[in-house]
């Protein structure tokens, strides 16, 4: 043993007179010393040991108490100075609410998981905007709350990469049922503990919350946080014990617990954690407990509904407050699968605002990252902005999505403007009047580095079948119906040339002659009446496969987003989204997948990052917004990527077809990278393992694989939280 491997271990030595746990139990077969990573049996505990970040050191003792996985001792150190002991004693407080997921839209009970507007927590439920779902009204029973118990009597460890995971089995909870797991990784502070858990009821959807009790709150005397308005915030114990958790509603989803050694942080992971909804509006996510005039707990947690908040929806427009809870559709468990619901602890020998300045890091401060030569995009939002600004009598106001959004970092902003707001389908004065207000906002609110990009979304009453938007090259004048005696096409002195469209061959004709570009929106979900063909829900685009638009490059492709949520997934919207994408691109020419978070009304304070992914677009400036056309030509030639923001992928490029390889850089710990082909008929793909790869790192990432015969090829990146990116398929003929 080596001096320096000496000095480590003389603190667990001392340490280990206190225990009062039965000699531990654990499998070690799978576990491999490494510098820097390593894991020992001591007496009743099991010891933890890993090099941090910035210099630090940390150390973990594991027990089992009376059948609870217990962390006996939390300590960090920065350097060679003294060991700062965090906390002692600490259980882990896990959590759900569950309730029945249902098939609604027409599907079959095969696709309930598919369900978008779906809300199985409000009782007795009310109506969708596209009618109830089957077997209404929901009962209370239906709603299930349970805690985790334990009866671990041993555990596991096990070395993958540079990460070591203990994982103790006999974890119990309602109807789920399996293990639960720290999991440390070599080169940062992060510790994520997570219930690894499955059911095998039928129609489960459910929340949970996560976090440790046990906290001192003489060695961890208060929590700290930044409110929404970005000024800092803290509770010092000083109150009476509280019966439930505290919700916190805070900026960037982190809560900080600070005391004499150091400070720990909790929060959850930045996307995968948020299901789908139709506004952003902070839920407060973390929490925080005092248990008695001694102990606290704190963690992450979603909440059982929107109510309760007071929060500004009452003004989100498009009948959104009333909508909004219908859609809360939480997590999907179908039976077997295994959820993992997380949290993140990050512990650090620095105060809280150092400590929270590292966890901003992973998320580049909740804003994406600048890339010399790509501008950001974020698409399919319904923000009913020219209804407000004419409402408020002046369209020279800032909208209120305006600073949010520019915030993230975002350069070019997709508005899906008149979505149950405004006169989407007037034939004529006061449609036009109210493109020409919108047109006239964009302009006022668009800069040097800025787009306000005029959009609208469409549904399958505009004659093409499904919900899709369309995106021309500058603005355009246009009707959706017409008034007898007009002309399809007209010139107009104060418009220029107008567009009336009546029918499926005139709506095709305008988006050929103006070289517009279609997106589908949802792909394979949220199947509205509306869009019913013979009593029955189609999968869209599938039912539009074969015709003569979706062929053609005009229709780009379809939108992605994390509908529906499921964690037991390694990738965001794996099976819906990814699978739309796949089967495009092995029905024809190249087809693409678009960011899209499909949200409605934004306000400072929303909780925008964590639900949004966004388009890097490979372009020099950003484009105005009387000719974005550079941007169209970019977006038809699949020269974008898509992400989460916390993987980038730069660089991309076939090696012949016997590799591919792309400039990669990522925060979190990454998990892996994959190749993923189409040769007409069927999908593979070859994933690379990376977790060997420490946190905050870049590389140029090869994988070799035979591409003959194949028709396409794509790649992506996911990391240890399911933040990831991809870029959009290559065909072979277009090389």
């Amino acid at each position: 043993m080596t001096r320096r491997r000496m000095f480590l271990w003389i603190p667990l030595v001392l340490g280990v007179s206190t225990f009062t746990s039965n000699a531990m139990d654990c499998n070690l077969s799978q576990y491999r010393s490494q510098q820097g990573l390593t894991a020992s049996l001591q007496g009743d505990s099991l010891a933890v040991l890993w090099a941090g970040d910035h210099g630090a050191s940390l150390r973990m003792l594991l027990a089992i108490k009376s059948g609870t996985p217990t962390i006996e001792e939390l300590a960090v150190r920065s350097g060679a100075a003294n060991w700062g002991v965090l906390a002692r004693n600490l259980s882990p407080e896990i959590s759900t609410t569950s309730g029945r997921r249902r098939t609604g839209h027409g599907l079959p009970e095969e696709r309930r998981w598919d369900v978008y507007w779906d809300a199985p927590l409000a009782i007795p439920g009310i109506q969708t905007p596209y009618g109830n779902n089957p077997d209404m009204p929901r009962k209370p029973e239906e709603i299930r709350r349970a805690t985790a118990v334990y009866h671990a009597d041993s555990c596991e460890v096990k070395t993958d990469g540079a990460r070591l995971e203990v994982s103790f089995p006999g974890l119990e909870m309602g109807i789920f049922a399996g293990r639960l797991q720290f999991t440390v990784y070599r080169g940062t502070n992060l510790i994520r503990m997570e219930a690894i858990a499955k059911t095998e009821e039928p129609s489960v959807a459910y929340i949970y919350r996560a976090g440790l009790k046990g906290f001192s709150a003489k060695d961890m005397d208060r929590v700290v946080w930044h409110d929404t308005g970005g000024d800092a915030q803290k509770y010092e114990f000083g109150g009476a014990p509280n019966q439930k958790e505290v919700p916190v509603i805070v900026k960037n989803r982190l809560l900080v617990a600070e005391g004499k050694g150091g400070s720990l942080v909790a929060f959850p992971p930045p996307h995968q954690f948020f299901f789908a909804r139709q506004i952003e509006a902070n839920m407060g996510y973390v929490w925080y407990r005092k248990d008695d005039d001694s102990s606290f707990a704190f963690g992450v947690r979603q909440s059982e509904s929107l109510d309760g908040y007071n929060y500004p929806i009452q003004n989100a427009g498009n009948n959104v407050a009333q909508w909004s809870r219908t859609v809360w559709p939480l997590y999907n468990a179908p039976p077997g699968t295994w959820q993992r619901m997380a949290v993140y602890f990050y512990p650090s020998p620095q105060g809280a605002e150092s400590a929270r300045e590292a966890v901003l890091a992973f998320t580049h401060d909740d804003r994406y990252k600048p890339l010399p030569g790509y501008k950001t995009m974020i698409g399919h939002l319904h923000t009913a902005t020219t209804a407000d600004l004419t409402a408020a009598g002046s369209l020279d106001m800032q909208p209120s999505w305006l600073a949010p959004v520019r915030a993230l970092g975002i350069n070019i902003f997709q508005n899906a403007e008149f979505h149950g707001d405004g006169h989407q389908h007037d034939p004529g004065p006061i449609r036009l009047k109210e493109l020409e207000d919108y047109y006239y906002i964009a302009r006022r609110n668009s800069d040097h580095d800025f787009l306000f990009l005029p959009g609208e979304q469409l549904s399958s009453d505009t004659y093409l079948g499904g919900a899709y938007e369309v995106l021309f090259s500058k603005p355009v004048y246009w009707t959706m119906k017409r008034e007898q005696g007009r002309q399809f096409i007209e010139q107009d002195p104060k418009y220029g040339t107008v567009y009336r469209v009546s029918n499926p061959e005139e709506m095709w004709g305008m988006i050929k002659r103006e070289g517009a570009l279609m997106i589908y929106s949802d792909p394979r979900t949220k199947l509205a009446a509306e869009w019913w063909v013979n009593g029955e829900a189609p999968d869209y685009p599938d039912a539009i496969k074969n015709t003569e638009w979706f062929r053609s490059d005009l229709y780009l492709g379809a939108g992605f987003n994390n509908i529906p949520t499921d964690l037991s997934e390694k990738r965001i919207c794996e099976k819906r989204c990814f699978s739309a994408l796949d089967d495009m691109n092995n029905w024809g020419g190249p087809k693409y997948l678009v960011a899209e978070p499909d949200t409605y009304k934004k306000f400072v304070g929303y909780e925008l990052y964590g639900n949004s992914t966004v388009d890097y677009v490979q372009l020099e400036r950003t484009p105005t917004v009387e000719d974005w056309s550079p941007l169209v030509r970019a977006l038809a030639a699949g020269r974008f990527f898509v992400t989460t923001g916390e993987v980038l992928i730069t660089n991309f490029k076939l090696e012949g077809k016997e590799a591919v390889s792309a400039d990669v850089e990522w925060t979190f710990p990454p998990e892996f990278a994959e190749v993923v082909w189409g040769d007409g008929k069927t999908t593979g793909r070859k994933i690379l393992s990376m977790t060997d790869k420490a946190p905050f790192g870049s590389a140029t990432v090869r994988i070799p694989v035979d591409l003959k015969g194949k028709k396409w090829v794509r790649f992506a990146v996911w990391d240890s939280a399911v933040n990831g990116a991809f870029t959009q398929p290559v065909h072979f003929s277009q090389q």
